[in-house]
């Protein structure tokens, strides 16, 4: 067996992307990492928000927003620095997707102020509620017979007259945009340091192809940077004030219909320029149409928490899960032979479920030496990595055989969240490259599972002769139906017993008797058996 070590992600390819040239690639100011934290946290408050989605409440905000904070904010500008202050969230949220229309955003700006109005720079959750604060002081002086909050019936029948119709075709455009940055992975900073990477990676491919493509696609992640690098409109237009246009007519926007010619077309450049697939785990390449996608599309089921709902029962622990994507490729200047018809490649992980082996046939690599999606799969961070190997049988041509490997190679998991956009490639012998990427781990739910065990006594030990002999054959009184609770690693978490009988049992006398309903009793045991001898032992004292 021979260990493939040679890494195309340390050459050319991880170069291209990880040292793009600070002259070749446009600069984006300010805190793009900060800024894109924030704006998930807007999106999802919006979407926690439901009454933000009623007709007359949008058409409020819609009015508020052009009547009342637009002109304040504009007084309060002085130069290009706004003021540190933050409108209610309808505002923002209208404020937000106004912006994302650069070219109708500074239309109206210069139209009715003579000057682009930012946003400012506002990261820290607890300036954040300040900043919301001051305005609402500042709010009230200036309005005072306008409520601060949007006071707008969900329920109302009566519209709001004279709504800017441009502004409402663009939240309403966007109305399901938190679905697509609800993965609670996207939060974490080594996610957004590797998309900010890919988004200039996407710039540069966009200034470069200017000449050969009519439309690019960006990718889940990418789409991420650009939407906040879109909501401060200063920053922005200093950032790609030349290239604006390129930008405004060729990326597809959030809604837009995509041809299948432009999908292609977007990942052949990027493998063109970068050698590596575009679309990676996290930064899958799905447009958002203006509908809800959570019912059909979602793969996995992602609860967002803050922090940990176990805090009661130290025996659990945390899961944690990370998405996995492998591309695969054949090398079109290797050599083929007639072995490919009986080789395959098997996956499996580096620890823990021995018996997990995923197969694909050598023959289903489509030959036109492009990126093709082999596994898209979920995976325990305590499995440590994945391991990837190359089969063949020579002698009955059966491909799926157990044998030894011809070539095995190897991704652990702590490698592939130090690569550069989380994302590593390596050669697999001289046919096959490989490339995967992950998202970082984020604590999943708990997975438990019980499993039978020995009938115990009213004590919590288990009905053996080895207990007996340590309490000197004293019999063992009552009788417990029990189960153990283990959890995804599967470690003993709790004991759970149903009181069935009451008295002892004596040989040749007297035995224990059925108890009656009410009589019968649950308790859940915190922690893991004490063992005694071998299998036997006694249930924890503490209980749930």
């Amino acid at each position: 067996m021979s260990l493939e070590r040679s890494e195309f992600v340390d050459g050319v390819a991880a170069r291209s992307l990880s040292e793009i040239s600070e002259v070749d690639a446009v600069r984006i100011g300010g805190d793009i990492i900060s800024s894109a934290r924030r704006l998930i946290a807007l999106l999802r408050s919006v979407g926690d928000c439901q009454w933000l989605h009623h007709p007359p409440v949008i058409a409020e905000a819609i009015r508020r927003y052009d009547e009342l904070w637009m002109p304040l904010i504009s007084d309060l500008t002085v130069g290009l620095k706004p003021p540190m202050i933050l409108p209610p969230l309808d505002v923002e949220w209208v404020w937000f997707c106004h912006c994302l229309n650069p070219v109708s955003y500074s239309d109206y700006c210069e139209r009715r102020f003579s000057k682009l109005i930012g946003k400012p720079a506002i990261y820290d959750e607890e300036n954040e509620d300040y900043a919301v604060l001051q305005c609402e002081k500042i709010w009230s002086l200036r309005y005072p017979l306008e409520s601060f909050e949007n006071r707008a019936d969900p329920d109302s029948l009566e519209t709001v007259s004279l709504v800017n119709e441009d502004i409402k075709s663009l939240v309403k455009k966007q109305m399901f945009l938190w679905e697509k940055f609800s993965a609670p992975y996207m939060s974490e900073t080594v996610y957004l340091i590797a998309a900010r990477l890919r988004y200039k990676g996407f710039l540069l491919i966009l200034h470069k192809f200017k000449d050969e493509v009519s439309s690019l696609i960006p990718a889940s992640d990418i789409l991420l940077m650009w939407l906040t690098h879109q909501s401060y409109p200063t920053v922005y237009k200093d950032d790609v004030d030349e290239m604006l246009e390129e930008m405004t007519r060729k990326v597809v926007q959030v809604g837009e219909k995509v041809e299948k010619t432009e999908v292609e077309t977007t990942k052949e450049l990027w493998d063109r320029y970068f050698n590596q697939p575009y679309e990676k785990a996290g930064g899958e390449l799905s447009i958002i149409a203006n509908e809800s996608g959570l019912s059909n599309n979602t793969m996995f089921y992602w609860p967002v928490s803050d922090m940990d709902v176990n805090t009661a029962y130290k025996s659990i622990r945390p899961r944690f899960v990370l998405e996995l994507c492998i591309f695969l490729r054949l090398n079109p200047k290797a050599e083929q032979n007639e072995s490919i018809d009986r080789s395959f490649l098997r996956l499996r992980v580096a620890r823990c479920h021995r018996k997990l082996q995923l197969d694909k046939k050598m023959t289903d690599l489509s030959s036109e030496a492009s990126w093709q999606k082999a596994w898209h799969l979920y995976c325990e961070f305590g499995t440590l990595g994945f391991i990837l190997e190359s089969h063949c049988d020579r002698s009955r041509g059966i491909c799926f055989k157990s044998g030894k490997p011809e070539g095995m190679i190897e991704f652990p998991w702590n490698d592939l969240l130090r690569a550069h956009s989380l994302a590593s490639g390596r050669f697999l012998g001289k046919q096959v490259s490989v490339f995967a990427s992950v998202t970082p781990p984020v604590q999943a739910p708990y997975l438990l599972r019980f499993v039978p065990d020995r009938v115990t006594d009213d004590s919590g030990a288990m009905i053996s002769d080895s207990v007996q002999r340590t309490n000197n054959f004293r019999p063992q009184e009552g009788r417990w139906l029990t189960r153990t609770v283990l959890d995804h690693a599967g470690r003993e978490c709790f004991v759970i017993r149903i009181r069935v009988g009451k008295g002892v049992f004596k040989r040749g006398g007297e035995v224990p008797s059925p108890v009656k309903s009410e009589e019968r009793i649950t308790e859940v045991r915190v922690g893991s058996w004490s063992y005694v001898e071998g299998s036997i032992g006694k249930a924890p004292g503490k209980l749930a």
